[in-house]
């Protein structure tokens, strides 16, 4: 088959590329799906700056889910028999009890007033500014996060998503612990709550908004009009590129660099239009499994998060079964990490020198977090009271996470990264 013949004869009939998928007729969309691309089996790469990312921030996420869950709790504390069993659900390699104990800068400490033996803890005033805080921050980018989750139902093929999905993404979208009590009824135009068939809440989309189909990776072309590549594309004379860096030794190796340059000649198919007349077997249809998982991480936080919140949304994003190979077959867009006994998944765009390259007001609230944390870790053996206070809250947090050199990689063999399952 000529690649290059059938590329550019789709291409002439798109106009933009991710606005008529659903306009081409049947016969084009069976003919032309692209099944001649030579793929290239490539080592998954270790990557010692993301990994230490992940590790770090594993901490941050469960001292954040504790912090949110003693100020659910009606009576403003947590005992130690309540997170007994917390452990797993955190993702921590620690008992809980011993986790609060490292941080007493966030979390306070005291007898159980009947029964003394039992350890309770509540938030510390440092704790209640930093919640202050993220309230409102909250508050400020509301416009936004309705706009993140909205399209996080527009790419699902039913417009719905069961809220049993949507709690375990909550941290790595962004989203207000109530999301659900305080930001849905907020928006009734937008969002409705709606009963599946087999009883489970869901959140549905409940208008279709154009103004929001736009991907980071259009958005990200948009803000360089001026390029050829963004005007040719905006003329259907080309596809959309991904965004590329190659772990050490990948990129100069010619039988990846021609596999790559083929992918990304590819039309790009936005994930917010209707995939379901592409062949699922087709090199058409992989590139748009990328465009999803690439697009579905850039609405993220911290530009990451774990797989098994991704395999949740499986058949509503329309992802092949063993979606997970995509993050090892393209290495240099996704990176996928073993860490912390779980399995991560992040764009490496994202990410530059061991820092977000364009932090979220939120993440840059949970960088003052962490610093307390940490804070509170280096004194614990001198007492909180001794800490002063603008140690407590440093704005200046910029080697607080470390940095680690992003080169630092090397290739390892390991036969669980694509089919393993995490135990969570």
């Amino acid at each position: 088959m000529a690649l290059k013949n059938n590329h550019l004869f789709f291409i002439s009939i798109l106009k933009p590329l991710k606005a008529t998928l659903s306009e081409l007729p049947n016969l084009l969309l069976q003919q032309h799906q692209y099944h001649g691309i030579t793929k290239v089996r490539l080592k998954w790469v270790k990557n010692r700056s993301l990994d230490h990312i992940i590790d770090t921030e594993t901490d941050l996420k469960a001292a954040c889910l504790l912090k949110d869950a003693i100020k659910r709790s009606a009576t403003g504390f947590l005992t130690a028999k309540s997170f007994a069993d917390w452990q797993k659900l955190l993702g921590l390699t620690v008992p809980v009890l011993r986790f609060l104990r490292r941080y007493p800068t966030l979390f306070q400490e005291f007898p159980h007033t009947r029964y003394a033996n039992l350890p309770c803890f509540k938030l510390t005033d440092t704790a209640l500014l930093l919640d202050s805080q993220e309230q409102s921050i909250h508050q400020n980018c509301e416009t936004d996060t309705v706009e993140k989750l909205c399209k996080v139902l527009m790419m699902m093929k039913t417009r719905t998503v069961p809220l049993q999905s949507l709690y375990p993404l909550k941290y790595d979208l962004g989203l207000p612990d109530n999301f659900d009590k305080v930001l849905v009824p907020k928006y009734p135009d937008h969002f409705r709550f709606v009963k599946a068939s087999n009883g489970i809440v869901c959140l549905r989309l409940a208008e279709w908004r154009e103004e929001f189909a736009v991907t980071a990776l259009e958005k990200s072309n948009e803000n360089r009009k001026s390029s050829d590549e963004y005007k040719q594309f905006k003329r259907g004379q080309t596809a959309l590129a991904f965004p590329m860096s190659f772990p050490r030794g990948y990129g100069a190796q010619k039988k990846v660099k021609a596999w790559m340059e083929e992918f990304q000649k590819l039309p790009y198919i936005s994930p917010y239009e209707d995939s379901r007349r592409i062949d699922p077997n087709s090199e058409l249809m992989e590139k748009r499994v990328v465009g999803v998982l690439h697009e579905m991480l850039s609405l993220t936080i911290h530009k990451k998060t774990k797989r098994n919140y991704l395999r949740s949304l499986r058949e509503e994003l329309n992802l092949p079964h063993r979606f997970t190979r995509i993050f090892t077959r393209y290495p240099g867009i996704f990176y996928l990490s073993l860490k912390c006994k779980t399995t991560t998944v992040a764009i490496r765009e994202g990410y530059r020198r061991g820092k977000l390259v364009d932090a979220h007001p939120i993440a840059r609230l949970r960088e003052k977090f962490y610093h307390v944390m940490r804070t509170g870790l280096l004194y614990r053996g001198k007492g909180v009271n001794l800490i002063p206070q603008q140690d407590i809250l440093l704005n200046d947090m910029e080697n607080e996470t470390g940095e680690v050199e992003s080169g630092d990689e090397y290739s390892e063999e390991i036969s669980d990264v694509e089919e393993g399952s995490d135990e969570e």
